[in-house]
Order: C-alpha cells, then structure tokens, then sequence
C-alpha cells in the first residue's frame, strides 16, 4: 500500500529570471527537484551547484540533484556543499554503479538511481536495497515538455512488485510527461514519488494548488 505521493517540482521549467520567487511557489511540495546537465550525457545544458547553493537559503525543502552527467562522481561533493540531500545518478554515466552510489551515501546523502526509458530494471538488481529513491524516466532525458512514454508503465509496475515483494523501502519515482491524466496513471502503475516541472509551473492553476491536486491522488490511491 501506498503510504502517500510525495511531490517533487523540477525547477527546469521555472522562470530562470526569478527563481526566487518560482521556489516560494511551490513551499507545498515535499522536496525540490534540480536537474542537472552537462551538454554531454544529455543534448542540453542547465546548471551547476552554485545555484542550488544561491537556492537553498530560500526555501525550506529538502534538495535533490538529478545528475544527467558524465562521470558523476566529481559532483558529489560539490551538491554537498550547496546543500543538496539526495544525489540521483545514471547507470550509464559511470563505469562503477555500486562504488558511486556508496560513494554518495558515505557522503552523508541520500542515493537515487534514474532509469531511462531503454534501460532494464536489471541494471540496478545489486544497488536496489541501497536506494532511497528509483526514478523511472518516462521521456528520453534532457529537454521539459515531453510526452509520457506509455511503454515505460509495465516497468512501473514491476518495480512496484519486487519493493513489495522483497519488503525493500525505497521510494519509486516518476519524471517525464506529468500532466493530471499522466499523473493518475503512474500512481495507479505503483508510483509514489511524482517529478513535475511544465505541470507545475507552466499551469493556469497556482503550483500549491497543483501540488495538491497531485498528492491527493494518494488518497484516491489507498481509498481503491
């Protein structure tokens, strides 16, 4: 069972000329997600730890840094020392998974592994009971506004059933796609972790408001 969704905004789609004030919008959420790019792991560039360390006095929620990287272990420290709690990593952007996500843990942080679309659950079989988080990836990493990838909902769902199975207390994120009917059907899928950037601060509706709309569907989730 669903104990309840936890709410991650991803600052990518905020308003960079005032991210400031993007971060006191969504107060609500249960923590704040920073995605970070190199230009070469992903075809896109965003930012570093110095904004996450200019960030981090103005809000309250816990940090995570989602490092679409190349060779991830020169940023550990680094987000340490800007104030980041959760570092989220690639399989593919290191030779040695298991050495980085001690490597991240002996830091003081929390460990995180993202999966893209292509990549098998398989690849993460020694790390899982080390995690605190899995981020399934339901677009292709780099760029906000995609489509979710329905073909990724299967791997939701037997992620689901081995944490269940084998008792394992990590979290199952979703990033990608996120809208309200999206949203629904990762949760349904066995997400309990949901990363929104266009969703929430590109929305006719305020980012509280939007926040809400998301947690409840853990209730909704609990009450099936």
């Amino acid at each position: 069972m669903i104990a309840g969704i936890e709410v991650a905004p991803s600052i990518l789609n905020a308003d960079f000329a005032d991210l400031r004030a993007e971060v006191a919008k969504v107060a609500t959420a249960d923590w704040l997600h920073l995605d970070i790019m190199d230009g070469h792991f992903v075809p896109n560039l965003s930012f570093g730890p110095a904004v996450a360390k200019a960030l981090r006095p103005y809000s309250k929620l816990p940090f995570e840094a989602h490092l679409m990287v190349t060779n991830p272990e020169v940023y550990i420290q680094p987000f340490k020392e800007a104030g980041v709690a959760r570092v989220l990593v690639h399989p593919e952007g290191t030779l040695h998974l298991h050495r980085l996500v001690q490597q991240i843990k002996a830091s003081g942080l929390e460990a995180g592994v993202a999966l893209n679309p292509a990549t098998p659950l398989s690849m993460i079989d020694l790390v899982l009971p080390e995690l605190s988080i899995v981020l399934i990836m339901t677009v292709n990493p780099g760029f906000g506004g995609q489509s979710l990838i329905r073909g990724v909902l299967p791997k939701i769902q037997q992620l689901r059933q081995r944490v269940n199975a084998d008792g394992i207390n990590c979290r199952i994120g979703v990033d990608g796609g996120i809208n309200q009917t999206t949203a629904a059907e990762v949760v349904a899928a066995g997400a309990d972790f949901i990363v929104a950037g266009t969703y929430i601060f590109r929305n006719q509706e305020a980012p509280a408001q939007v926040i809400a709309t998301l947690k409840q569907l853990g209730a909704a989730k609990i009450a099936d």
